[in-house]
C-alpha cells in the first residue's frame, strides 16, 4: 500500500505508512508517552515494527512519529486481526487518527481475509473503548465483550482485567471499510 497522507483538520498533514527497523525507537518512545498504554520493551516494539510491518501502522507529522498501532493476524486464527496497542500522540489528537490508522491498515492486502478484529481493553480506558465501539458502529457490526485476562488469574493482581472485544463482520473488513 503507498503511503497515504491525510488533509490536515488542524497543523501539519499526517502521512501513514509501514514501519521499518529503523522505527522501533521512535515507537517505544511514543508508547511510554501514551499513558495507559503498558509499555513493552524496545526489543519487541523493534520486532513488532520488522516482523509485522504488514498488520502495523505508523503515523508521522513533520518527520516526528505521532501515531502506532501494532497488530498482528494469529497463525492459528487467520481470518482475526488482534490489536494490540494503539498510540497517538498529544500532538495529533482530536484528529481521527486512530480510526484512520485503523481503516488504512484494514486496507492492506495483508488483512483482505480477515472477518472478525480483536483487541483487548481495561475498564477504565475509555479512548480504546470509544474507539472500537465507533468503528462498530460504523461498520454496522455488534460489539462484544468479555474478561479474557483477569487481575488475579493472569496478572497476580497487578494490573486491571483485559477484556477481550470482539467486532464480526459478514464481509471481510477490507470491503465494508
Amino acid at each position: 500500500m503507498p503511503d497515504t497522507t491525510l488533509l490536515p483538520a488542524k497543523g501539519a498533514p499526517i502521512t501513514l505508512r509501514k514501519p521499518t527497523d529503523a522505527d522501533g525507537a521512535a515507537v517505544w518512545a511514543l508508547v511510554r508517552d501514551c499513558k495507559p498504554l503498558d509499555e513493552n520493551s524496545l526489543y519487541c516494539n523493534l520486532i513488532q515494527c520488522d516482523h509485522f510491518r504488514d498488520t502495523c501502522i505508523l503515523a508521522e507529522m513533520n518527520g516526528q512519529v505521532v501515531g502506532w498501532i501494532s497488530a498482528y493476524i494469529p497463525p492459528s486464527d487467520p481470518d482475526t486481526l488482534f490489536v494490540w496497542q494503539v498510540a497517538v500522540s498529544p500532538l495529533a489528537r482530536g484528529r481521527g487518527l486512530g480510526r484512520k490508522m485503523l481503516y488504512a491498515l484494514l486496507e492492506r492486502d495483508a488483512c483482505a481475509e480477515v472477518m472478525r478484529m480483536n483487541t483487548t481493553i481495561t475498564r477504565d480506558n475509555a479512548a480504546s473503548w470509544g474507539l472500537f465501539r465507533g468503528i462498530a458502529k460504523r461498520l454496522g457490526a455488534a460489539l462484544e465483550d468479555e474478561p479474557h485476562f483477569t487481575r488475579d488469574d493472569h496478572f497476580q493482581g497487578r494490573h486491571a482485567t483485559e477484556h477481550m472485544v470482539t467486532i464480526r463482520l459478514a464481509e471481510p473488513l477490507r470491503l465494508a471499510a
